[in-house]
């Protein structure tokens, strides 16, 4: 079945960096794009970055453009997401995601907090 297990968040000041990885198992990674999403309490789940399945697209939201980096190890079936100068609004749990077909599939989260 499939998995997405993410992990490296934690409690950064702000400025701060951290590495988030996203483990997969279960279905073709290297076929498929691959999403970060974020949601911050009492707010709606926002996309912050995707990559394409080669490696070759990438896209931000706009708020994170410059600061934080998607990529892609293909052979080890895992995708980071690299954040930097990161902010206290950048407080928030942080899901891998990939759609297969018409069907989203998710992880369980990691927390990311920025706080001083």
């Amino acid at each position: 079945q499939v998995q997405l297990v993410e992990s490296g968040g934690g409690l950064v000041q702000p400025g701060g960096s951290l590495r988030l990885l996203c483990a997969a198992s279960g279905f073709a990674f290297n076929l498929n794009g691959m999403s970060w999403y974020r949601q911050a309490p009492g707010k709606e789940r926002e996309r912050v970055a995707y990559i394409s399945f080669g490696g070759g697209r990438t896209t931000y939201k706009d708020s994170v453009k410059g600061r934080f980096t998607i990529s892609r190890d293909n052979p080890k079936n895992t995708v980071y997401l690299q954040m930097n100068s990161l902010k206290v609004e950048d407080t928030a749990l942080y899901y891998c995601n990939v759609v297969l077909g018409t069907r989203d599939y998710w992880g369980q989260g990691t927390q990311v907090t920025v706080s001083s």
